[in-house]
């Protein structure tokens, strides 16, 4: 009797999964062949296939700068994450102090904390310093919200290092950083890796901060397509998406090539 109640469960465990997963590419799975149509409108039976929208996305200079700001910014918010972030949770791993709880809190809150609400505080904190309208204050506003992906991802990696070899190191006559540069973060540098790619990631698709922080200049590509929406719908949207679409897949592979790299 508990091999068909086993079996079962499995059948339902998978038909779940498969339905989860299904509802999560749902929206992909309307966009690709959009992006297709050699038609002009949002809709179903496609009149054709054609290329034309990706085209006009690859030669248009409404498009295809708000691409190069993106990963512009994104290159840029990953670094100052990956290397904040890094110090951050190595900071939270090997200090035990009052308030750790707390701080790590904080350090976590931009993740669970609406995107708004974070790109209304950075336009008060950033409008004194004249860091609006800038690169510089798009890229800073990008870090703060991927620093806790690296955070998160570096203590996970912390976790599997045996804090030993920097005391060995130090009895070597080491210093703190020294010990940490050469001892330290070879071995966790693909947990700070998939944090930095999940930093890259964070800033690629977020829309909120852009709007408040970004001038004319400074347009992402989310931010034109939130633009081009108000505008006048055109099917090249759909093309920016696939563009978001491939390049997020391709991030997801980093990241599961890295953690396959981490795994003993």
């Amino acid at each position: 009797m508990k091999a068909p109640r086993i079996l079962l469960s499995r059948v339902l465990l998978w038909g779940t999964g498969l339905l989860v997963i299904l509802f999560l590419l749902a929206p992909v799975l309307v966009v690709l062949p959009l992006s297709f149509s050699s038609g002009a409108f949002l809709f179903y039976p496609l009149p054709g296939l054609s290329l034309r929208w990706y085209a006009d996305f690859w030669a248009s200079d409404f498009w295809l700068p708000a691409l190069w700001n993106s990963l512009r910014v994104g290159a840029g918010a990953s670094l100052v994450a990956g290397t904040l972030g890094t110090l951050a949770a190595f900071g939270l791993w090997r200090a035990p102090f009052p308030g750790k709880t707390l701080v790590m809190a904080v350090l976590l809150a931009p993740m669970v904390v609406p995107a708004i609400i974070v790109a209304v505080a950075l336009l008060l904190a950033f409008g004194p310093l004249g860091l609006t309208n800038s690169f510089t204050g798009l890229v800073l506003g990008h870090a703060a919200l991927g620093a806790p992906f690296v955070v998160v991802t570096v203590l996970a990696a912390l976790q599997q290092f045996d804090a030993v070899q920097l005391r060995a190191a130090a009895a070597c006559g080491a210093s703190p950083a020294t010990a940490f540069r050469r001892v330290c973060l070879p071995q966790i540098l693909p947990g700070v890796a998939a944090g930095a790619v999940f930093a890259f990631a964070t800033s690629l698709d977020e829309v909120a901060v852009a709007l408040f922080i970004a001038g004319p200049a400074q347009r992402t590509l989310p931010r034109q397509m939130f633009s081009g929406l108000n505008d006048s719908i055109s099917l090249t949207i759909m093309a920016a998406a696939m563009v978001l679409v491939v390049i997020s897949v391709l991030l997801l592979a980093a990241v599961t090539l890295l953690q396959r790299r981490r795994a003993p």
